[in-house]
């Protein structure tokens, strides 16, 4: 049965309409209307996280578990109308949007498991010692505790995993804490069916129905209501560095200054090392390639930059690189606008001193052709402007002219999500000269693979120095991910019966 969306936002339970309205843009099939999220919106549904939080902040971590999975229930039982809609909005292949799908539902039931082991709650306790000399110790119990609600805003490229019950979503509910989705206009009938999803599990564990609260956004407006209200505590956010910038500014500069937990982008940098790319380049470029070209380039562990020493094997590698990305079909980027500045981007490389074009098929409207480009060690270095990320299947060659041009190519990275080294046995000197510049700029660090493919699990971090997030000690992927909604409070000298049950 075909979904048809019904355009409205789910505030605290109630589907709810506002006068304006904006239209979808699909890849393909049937535009749909959708209501257009109001300031107004926005408060009546972080005032009702607000009032859920007295309930769901103190809920059990049992009760949250089944939350969680409920969640993940709901979802699957509309895997179906998820696939079909995800595909019409984004243009992504039913088998994209299914394998997403299960990242969605597993990390719900990842969170859940931890959450039920309760090892993230940290709790330690130091005992009173009232015959200490010169002065007694007070009885002591440090605990995580939630930190109210929090703003979540859906990400272009995800549609499921990093948006309306993505990582941001899932963590914060694990925590404790309410959660106000913007959802991304990319995607809105995709985001409506995860939000029914949301509701129906909340109705079906008796919780608060501020828990959870969805507002279409087409407008910059919308998003600066939510960050800047002052009952939000926190802020998730994925997209761009333009975008988050801005609202980071916001959170910061508000009166009560918030935490803004931004995931804005990397170029995850590859160094081929001399021993690596004579046995066998071929094999890393065809790789490469297949990683720069995935889901159009539109991942933001996208591979765009490949370091090689001067040299023939690194002339081979570039040559066979530009073969396979001359054989990878073209594909439909996820919005026109993202298509568009994927145009400009290229058009911006092209047109930078010293930039050598490899490879470059013209593309037009929401269509994206691999494109492929050559610049010399020493321009790297003297222009800045050549690390900014370009968002699509675009790769830029580095040309080191040794090795020392190599460690200063990587010593002038900004923060970085992933760095890959592909190196063998007789690069191992080498690495180690780049492994602890390398562990100063990306919260990942690869050995003979590629970045793109984040598994969700306990010790995967997806962060790193800015500005490939806004927060260096976080991570948006993985249990750790749930540290960013909770903060410690000590108890002192309570009675055992006043104590958070998980601290007696």
């Amino acid at each position: 049965m075909t979904y048809k969306p019904h355009g409205r936002h789910l505030i605290a339970g109630d589907w709810v309409d506002a006068p304006g309205s904006f239209m979808s843009a699909p890849a393909h099939g049937e535009a749909h209307r959708y209501s257009s999220g109001t300031p107004a919106l926005v408060d009546s549904a972080v005032q009702a996280a607000e009032e859920a939080f007295w309930s769901f902040g103190y809920s059990t971590r049992a009760k949250r578990a089944g939350f969680l999975r409920a969640i993940a229930d709901e979802i699957e039982a509309r895997g179906e109308a998820l696939t079909a809609m995800g595909s019409s909005e984004t243009g992504l292949p039913a088998g994209r949007l299914e394998g997403e799908r299960g990242r969605t539902t597993g990390q719900l039931r990842l969170f859940a498991a931890h959450i039920e082991k309760g090892d993230y709650l940290d709790h330690r306790h130091d005992p009173a010692l009232p015959d200490r000399r010169p002065l007694p110790r007070p009885d002591l119990h440090l605990l995580q505790r939630p930190i109210g609600p929090v703003a979540v805003f859906g990400a272009s490229n995800f549609p499921l995993a990093f948006s309306t019950a993505g990582g941001d979503t899932a963590s914060a509910f694990a925590a404790g804490c309410p959660v106000v989705v913007k959802g991304h206009p990319a995607h809105p009938g995709t985001s409506e069916i995860v939000s029914e999803a949301i509701h129906a599990a909340v109705v079906k564990c008796g919780l608060h129905p501020g828990v959870f609260s969805h507002i279409h956004g087409d407008s910059r407006e919308v998003g600066q209501a939510l960050v800047q209200h002052p009952l939000i505590r926190a802020v998730g956010f994925t997209g761009s560095l333009a975008g988050g910038k801005a609202l980071f500014d916001l959170c910061a500069s508000r009166p009560e200054p918030i935490p803004f937990f931004g995931e804005l982008g990397s170029v995850n940098p590859m160094f081929l090392l001399p021993a690596a790319t004579a046995a066998r380049g071929a094999a890393i470029s065809t790789g490469w390639a297949g990683s720069l070209t995935l889901g159009a380039g539109q991942f933001c562990t996208n591979p765009g930059i490949a370091i090689v020493l001067d040299g023939p094997e690194g002339r081979m590698f570039i040559d066979a690189a530009t073969e396979a990305l001359k054989a990878a079909p073209g594909q439909t980027m996820l919005t026109d606008g993202i298509a568009s500045a994927f145009r400009t981007g290229r058009q911006r490389l092209s047109a930078i001193t010293g930039v050598r074009e490899v490879l470059n098929v013209a593309c037009e409207q929401r269509n994206a052709a691999p494109a492929l480009y050559e610049v010399s060690g020493k321009s790297w270095l003297e222009n800045e402007a050549l690390g900014e990320e370009v968002f699509g299947p675009l790769g830029l060659v580095v040309v080191a002219a040794d090795i020392e041009e190599m460690l200063a190519i990587a010593r002038s990275l900004h923060g970085q999500l992933t760095c890959t080294l592909q190196m063998d046995a007789g690069d191992a000197d080498i690495a180690r000269k780049l492994l602890p510049i390398l562990e100063r700029k990306a919260g990942r660090i690869l050995a003979n693979g590629f970045p793109t493919g984040v598994e969700v699990c306990d010790s995967m971090v997806h962060g790193g120095p800015y500005p490939a997030s806004t927060n260096f000690g976080a991570t948006s992927v993985g249990t750790m991910a749930i540290r960013r909604f909770l903060r410690p409070v000590c108890y002192q000298d309570l009675p055992v019966d006043l104590l958070p049950a998980d601290a007696q």
